[in-house]
């Protein structure tokens, strides 16, 4: 038993210290989003960075929100995490508070500054 018990500490050990940040590239009608994490995810409040570019040309006049949720599922109810970005140093910033590991769906919206609204869609694991 006590073996078992050192396999599963340096298991979840070698997890921990292997763990990336996220960083995701996708493509929305023409433009470029890059999202990446500060750092590896955690449960608790975790921040991240959203790039756009349009034509190789970074975009820095949208309006950039994230929800970050998880399904409902026997047991446990639907939950949701919802930030607006502030542009910094040419990167939107957010932060999203996950309240359990698991998989997270995400929707990263942006309004550019000709009034159209587009919508990436992930997830992100922990």
């Amino acid at each position: 038993m006590k073996l078992l018990k050192i396999i599963s500490i340096l298991a979840l050990t070698f997890g921990l210290l292997n763990a990336e940040p996220v960083a995701q590239t996708g493509e929305k009608n023409g433009y470029t989003v890059k999202l990446k994490s500060e750092k590896s995810l955690v449960v608790g409040d975790n921040i991240f960075f959203a790039t756009l570019q349009k034509d190789g040309k970074a975009v820095t006049d949208a309006k950039v929100k994230a929800k970050f949720f998880m399904p409902e599922m026997p047991g446990m109810p639907y939950m949701e995490y919802k930030d607006k970005a502030k542009l910094i140093d040419g990167k939107y910033k957010f932060m999203i508070n996950f309240s359990m590991g698991g998989t997270w769906q995400y929707h990263l919206m942006f309004k550019t500054a000709d009034g159209k609204v587009h919508k990436v869609r992930s997830s992100v694991n922990l």
